[in-house]
């Protein structure tokens, strides 16, 4: 039946929207009887959609493919207008106090108190309005400006926030738009951003892609799909042309590859009709009643009904009776969809942790794949736990909150009860109807002192300071190769103390030639003449390359004369195409005659597999089976009962033989740092069979293990990746930086201890350990088979090499490391990655790299950082700004607290003995201006130095304050102290100018020279000591590198600029009067001793000051903060401070958060895979300096079982073979 003519008119294109809309409603056997029935197949699909299988699109009609079926983006979350910005920097609590207050300023000064004649008007009543003109302009001026004062502070804290959002929204944007894949558009694989695909492309689908469009399957090769974001099942779906053919959008592709038909894309997608549905139903549950709160948990039903079970929604329109069959998987479906819809993902960001469920296994989950306890499931949304820094910073934003609450009361209580005891106790005076507006307004100066102090007390700086230098940071680290996709993972990348990196294209170029072979019993040091071959051999070796390989692997020519070669697709199956090229043949006429769309079975790659095979039928040879495979020599070899001679022939290859070629050919290559890897073969035929051959008469290619053995060894090669040439000094500056760098790869143990060695990994003279997967399990586990993490501690701190090792050992060794109480603070674990089995390990590290070039989909969703140029020295750049942000908080710190416990003891002493404040509201206000934001700017955009990695991390229990900053915060407040009560005790008298002492009781009395005076100095003083604050390392040189940061010059001369303004023009609305040159200059002389003091200053023993212990905690509250403080409001008694941090801590976090925290207990699953054990590894594990350790180091273990043989992660490949046993990340 054709239907084209349903929907809403006849597509030009045979199929409309609804149409396709409506076959991807269907999974499994009922979609494919649908697709075959209705449709006509997948073939006449292409055809009504005026699409070729093979070529793909032409380019001609994208635009009008777009308008017809819409584009691949799904429309983001609008983001907050400004003045939602401005009504939420509103809701403090310290401004609508300062508001409050400032009204009720405003409402008393237009407020006149009557009087009954004139001759009852008291002295004080003659005193108050000897100057009533003045008075009564003036006396609203206190009330509107700070009125201003606050509409400034929220209009810049508003601006801030959408210029934040608007840069992370920038961030995201560049995230979706690095997301490529692989797409046929006339004849050619093109990398094309996903937001660019149409209806009817055709693309290449691959282990670790995440699918960013529906489609249905073309062409498969052992093709698997991690639906569990959509349906919450944790199984892998198997897919193919004849069983589930509908790929969807949002899911993972865990193994093998394939092609598809795109036939929806955007919100026409499942994930963008749940968008569309869910947003939908978000708005009308804002408008419904409370009586309509059935209904919107029947469209919430509908709407999962929909998502998940891809139900019909004619039925939905007919209200046909439609009921989950399992409640809790119901919940997790709706759950999993709405952080998608949370995360704002436009293509389909979705749950990589079920992908990692997946490869690891979580114990205590139902069958659907949910938690079995919701505290469980709890902990796994959460991410990791608090960053180092966010932690410090928390406690002491508590802190100083509660510090500043309790000085600020006490400074209100102290000014009232001074006023009371002198008015109604001293001068006898009594409570009139007279006094009542004099007496109010004094009591709302006091409260608006309090506030004042409460404001400046208050770190408010803090979140503006991390979200600057953050965001600061990641700009500028993109330059570097960082793409920063979570904001903490930067900071705690400079507390790093371990990196556990993969070897191939991160500490290697990746760019891979054979330079050795074994080829008829022959070993070859350089390419051998294809003429001077055996014909049989020769052709074995090239069809085995060209058709045992990823089709989309190739070698293209260099776009210029005189570069290299292009290398598309697997780096290693390029070097074996290129080892092809080199023999002067061509693998394009082999794949030619064996089209992509011919083979029989392809058994990718996989962790139990280790090697790619492929199965061929022979041309010109009738009823004959070939079966070729390739991966690691050590997997391969043992497979192989035969080997080719120099005559072609095949000869027994006997277990004393198979230990010469390991001996003599194998390990030495091994030693020279070279990835060898095996090819192999079998025929099946009919009929009578040579012992090398197989029995085709009966054959299942799905039975593997009697396929799998019996093989014919063809050619051992050994293909060089060289290390990068800036890898041993980037490792070096770690080692210096206190960071211990191990490689965990999965190539042969002898490879990896040669390129560790070449990396500065191993160093001479060190002990460190070198270890196999297979070794490492036995030495960890105990008799149970469960991992000891006694035994762990007494492995990890000397391992430096984990070889031949699977993304489990890699998971288990991050774990261990992080967990271990050895040392005095736990260790922060850095980890790169880029196989979809990295998940776990990525997401268990404090800090995860995927890389951008050679990493899956899933990997990089489960990072905290994209490595663009998979460069390790782009890690060090991570960790030099990681340190730089670390250092930019506390030159910041350094200088707000200064500043606070000046500010904050003046007005307290101030209150105390003068009966006021000398830095009046409006003042203070504008100082906190200059901490908050300018100085947060002006300190937080400090470039990172190379001196930074010649510190050791600060450690996680080490105070945020060190003794250092202690002293300089100590001492120059103390300068500062001295000299403001210099000038307001003995100022009038130094200075010539009238006593502003004498003015406190009048609430508005005009602004006198003498409070301007000590205004403008403490000013001048913060400003200079600013300068100061650059240096957090006591260095003498405080001006290196100022005139590097213009950011800093022209906020320190804009700052300067405007406080002169202040002084000149401010007038009543500041309480300051104009000062004369002579004022100015005292004013400045006294702001230029702070850099005079500070380099006295930095003479002083840090021995002398305490330790500021006060800002860490003990070992108990530090365990508890990492546990607890991501739950602010689960502590009753929260206080200022950390409200403040929170909610900007919120603010900042404008990115996107698209994977769920992997679910940590993974031991116990995977013991079962454990015990089944391989043959031993033909490899020798223990070298003489691992003997030696195994003597001096480690005690005798507990006996465990064997551990299983390990396997390697995976590349992501552009083609079937994504990925072999011999690629090691």
């Amino acid at each position: 039946m054709d239907a084209s003519g349903s929907g809403h008119g006849v597509s030009p294109y045979g199929l409309s929207v609804e149409e396709l809309g409506h076959l991807m409603e269907h999974r499994g056997q009922e979609g494919l009887e649908l697709l075959n029935s209705r449709y006509g197949g997948v073939f006449e699909m292409c055809r009504k959609l005026k699409t070729d299988p093979v070529q793909g699109l032409d380019e001609s009609d994208l635009e009008l493919r777009k308008k017809i079926y819409g584009s691949n983006v799904i429309p983001p979350k609008p983001p907050k207008t400004f003045l939602q910005l401005v009504w939420e920097a509103l809701q403090d609590v310290t401004l609508i106090i300062l508001i409050v207050a400032a009204i009720i300023s405003l409402g008393l000064s237009f407020y006149k108190a009557p009087k009954e004649d004139q001759t009852g008007i008291r002295e004080e009543d003659t005193y108050e309005s000897s100057g009533s003109d003045f008075e009564e302009a003036a006396g609203w001026i206190d009330g509107l400006a700070i009125l201003v004062a606050v509409v400034v502070v929220v209009l810049v804290t508003a601006f801030n926030d959408w210029s934040k959002e608007k840069q992370f929204r920038g961030l995201q944007s560049r995230i979706e738009h690095e997301h490529k894949f692989a797409t046929i558009r006339k004849g050619v694989v093109e990398q094309i951003p996903v937001g660019a695909l149409v209806v009817g492309d055709i693309c290449q689908v691959k282990y670790g892609d995440l699918l960013p469009a529906d489609g249905i399957i073309i062409q498969s090769n052992d093709l698997k799909v991690d639906e569990s974001s959509l349906t919450g099942e944790s199984d892998h779906v198997k897919k193919g042309e004849n069983k589930d053919p509908m790929l969807l959008s949002g899911t993972h592709v865990m193994e093998g590859s394939g092609k598809m038909l795109v036939t929806a894309v955007g919100p026409n997608s499942q994930t963008g009709i749940i968008f569309a549905l869910l947003n939908e139903s978000e708005e009308g549950k804002d408008k419904k009643k409370k009586n309509e709160k059935k209904k919107d948990a029947d469209k919430e039903a509908d709407i999962r009904l929909v998502a998940v079970k891809g139900v019909d929604r004619k039925d939905l329109e007919q209200k046909k009776p439609l009921i989950p069959s399992n409640e809790s998987e119901a919940k997790t479906d709706i759950e999993n969809i709405q952080l998608k819809v949370h995360d704002g993902n436009s293509h389909g960001a979705s749950n990589a942790h079920s992908a990692d469920n997946n490869q690891v296994g979580t114990k205590g989950e139902s069958d659907s794949g949910t938690p079995a306890d919701p505290e469980q499931k709890a902990k796994s949304g959460s991410r990791k736990e608090k960053s180092v820094l966010q932690t410090k910073l928390t406690r002491l934003a508590i802190q100083i909150g509660y510090a500043g609450t309790a000085i600020a009361v006490l400074t209100v209580v102290i000014l009232i009860v001074q006023f009371c005891i002198r008015e109604f106790v001293v001068r006898g005076k009594t409570w009139t109807s007279d006094d009542t507006t004099r007496n109010i307004e004094m009591f709302v100066k006091y409260f608006i002192i309090g506030v004042t102090v409460l404001v400046v007390a208050v770190p408010e700086g803090l979140p503006l300071a991390v979200t600057l230098a953050l965001a600061y940071s990641v700009k500028k680290m993109m330059h570097d190769n960082n793409l920063v996709r979570h904001l903490d993972a930067c900071e705690t990348m400079g507390n790093a103390t371990a990196i556990c990196s993969d070897k191939t294209g991160t500490l290697t170029t990746n760019r891979m030639t054979v330079v050795q072979s074994y080829i008829g019993q022959h070993h070859y040091k350089q390419t051998p003449e294809f003429d001077k071959l055996n014909s049989k051999v020769g052709q074995l070796i090239l069809e085995s390359i060209a058709i045992n390989s990823g089709y989309t692997s190739k070698i293209e020519p260099p776009e210029q004369e005189g570069e290299l070669p292009k290398q598309l697709g697997n780096k290693t199956e390029c070097a074996l195409l290129g080892f092809v090229q080199n023999m002067h043949q061509s693998y394009e006429a082999i794949r030619e005659q064996y089209p992509e769309e011919t083979l029989v079975k392809v058994y990718t790659f996989n962790s139990d597999r280790k090697s790619m095979c492929t199965v061929i039928k022979v041309n010109n040879k009738p009823d004959t089976y070939r079966f070729f495979c390739k991966g690691a020599s050590e997997v391969v070899v043992k497979k192989c009962e035969y080997i080719l001679d120099s005559n072609g022939n095949p000869v027994h290859f006997s277990v004393r033989e198979q230990e010469r070629v390991v001996n003599n050919v194998i390990e030495p290559m091994a030693s020279d740092g070279l990835r060898t890897i095996c090819l192999a073969y079998k025929d099946f035929v009919l009929g009578d069979i040579a012992p090398y051959e197989g029995q085709l008469r009966g054959i299942d290619w799905d039975d593997e293990p009697s396929i799998y053995h019996t093989l014919t060894c063809v050619c051992i090669v050994g293909i060089e990746d060289p290390v990068r040439p800036e890898v041993p000094e980037a490792i070096r500056k770690c080692q210096r930086a206190g960071i211990t760098v191990r490689m965990v790869t999965g190539d042969n143990v002898n490879t990896a201890r040669s390129i560790a060695s070449k990396c500065g990994i191993l160093r001479p003279g060190e002990d460190g350990l070198v270890l196999e997967g297979k070794e490492f399990n036995r030495r960890i586990r105990d008799s149970t088979g469960e991992v000891n993490q006694e035994l762990m501690d007494k492995i990890w701190p000397y391992l430096r090499v984990l070889a031949r090792s699977s993304p489990q050992d890699k998971y288990i060794l991050v774990k261990g490391i992080i967990d271990s109480k050895v040392g005095t603070t736990r260790q922060v674990v850095a980890v790169t990655g880029d196989g979809t089995n990295d998940g776990p390990a990525l997401k268990k590290a404090d800090v995860g790299f995927a890389m951008g070039i050679s990493g899956t989909d899933v990997a990089k969703e489960a990072s905290d950082i994209i490595l663009t140029d998979d460069n390790f020295t782009s890690i060090v750049k991570a960790v030099m700004w990681g340190r730089n942000v670390y250092d930019s908080i506390a030159k910041f710190l350094q200088f707000q607290l200064t500043v606070n416990v000046v500010a904050v003891l003046v007005a307290f002493f101030g209150a105390c003995i003068i009966n006021d404040s000398p830095l009046k509201a409006i003042q203070m206000l504008w100082v906190n201006l200059i901490m908050d934001t300018l100085a947060s700017l002006a300190l937080a955009t400090e470039l990172p130095t190379d001196e930074l990695l010649l510190r050791k991390p600060y450690g996680r229990t080490k105070p945020l304050i060190s003794r250092t900053m202690a002293k300089n915060i100590l001492f120059h407040a103390v300068y500062q102290l001295t000299v403001i009560a210099v000038l307001l005790f003995k100022g009038p008298d130094l200075l010539g100018v009238d006593d502003g002492i004498n003015d406190v009781d009048n609430v508005h009395a005009p602004p006198s020279s003498h409070f301007t005076m000590i205004f403008n100095t403490f000013v001048m003083m913060t400003l200079f000591n600013e300068i100061n604050a650059r240096k957090i390392h006591n260095q003498q040189n405080i001006a290196d590198g100022i005139f590097s940061n213009p950011i800093f010059i022209g906020i320190w001369i804009g700052t300067l600029f405007a406080q002169a303004i202040i002084i000149e023009f401010g007038g009543v609305a500041f309480h300051t009067t104009s000062l004369n040159a002579s004022q100015w200059l005292w004013c400045i002389f006294f702001g230029f001793g702070t850099l005079l003091w500070g380099r006295l200053v930095t003479m002083i023993p840090e021995k002398l000051i305490p330790s500021p212990s006060w800002c860490k905690g003990s070992k108990e509250d530090q365990i508890e903060d990492e546990q607890d403080m991501d739950n602010p409001e689960d502590d009753p008694v929260s206080g200022r401070g950390q409200i403040l941090w929170v909610r900007g801590l919120t603010r900042l976090q404008q990115q996107i958060r698209v994977v769920n925290a992997f679910q940590m207990d993974m031991d116990s699953q995977h013991m079962d895979s454990y015990d089944k054990r391989s043959r031993p590894s033909v490899i020798s594990l223990q070298s003489l300096q691992e003997k030696r350790m195994g003597v001096s180091r480690k005690p005798n273990l507990a006996s465990s079982p064997e551990a299983m043989e390990t396997t390697n992660t995976t590349n992501p490949w552009f083609g079937r073979s994504e990925s072999i046993p011999y690629a090691d990340e």
